[in-house]
């Protein structure tokens, strides 16, 4: 009997550890600041046409990380966006009232369209799709700026969830001390 009951007490113990690490894991995010490819970029990443440059965010964007994150999907209509749509249409849900979706179909004459350009990663010519995730961060100095940070690929489901995340994240931790 003693045996079973130090089974029972070891398995307590390791769920209320694995419980109790889970918030720790949850209350981090998973890329930081900086210019690196997997980075929260403020200004245009590395390997951008303007590396190093400041970006001129629309008033829209700005507007909106008042109230929250933001996940911009500009696309087209076609078989290569379909897999980066069916992704996003799985995720959403899930994350809703904590992300701000903004839709912006690129053959409908969108006005979003030719503004969400600037946030092609590599600055070269702009493929579809463009996913990209924006919040608030803190820079080097210690202000809070946009953060921002995107992909023109199929990214896949476990991409967009983990900047989704940290969106969330970042934007819990710096939207009280940003003012644009």
């Amino acid at each position: 009997m003693k045996y079973s009951y130090k089974n029972s007490l070891l398995a307590l113990l390791i769920a209320l550890f694995i419980l109790s690490a889970a918030p720790i894991a949850a209350a981090s995010a998973e890329f930081s600041v900086g210019s690196g490819a997997d980075d929260w970029w403020i200004d245009f990443p590395d390997g951008h046409v303007s590396s190093g440059s400041e970006v001129s965010h629309p008033q829209w964007l700005l507007d909106a990380l008042q109230d929250g994150p933001v996940l911009i999907y500009a696309h087209k209509q076609c078989s290569y966006c379909a897999p980066q749509e069916e992704a996003l249409d799985e995720l959403l849900p899930e994350y809703e009232g904590q992300i701000d979706f903004i839709d912006v179909d690129a053959e409908k004459g969108d006005p979003k369209s030719g503004e969400v350009a600037i946030y092609d990663p590599d600055g070269g010519p702009h493929y579809v799709p463009l996913t990209i995730v924006a919040t608030l961060v803190e820079d080097q100095d210690g202000n809070v700026a946009v953060g921002w940070h995107s992909s023109e690929a199929v990214t896949g489901k476990d991409w967009i969830q983990s900047y989704i995340e940290d969106a969330i994240y970042y934007h819990d931790q710096n939207s009280a001390g940003w003012s644009q």
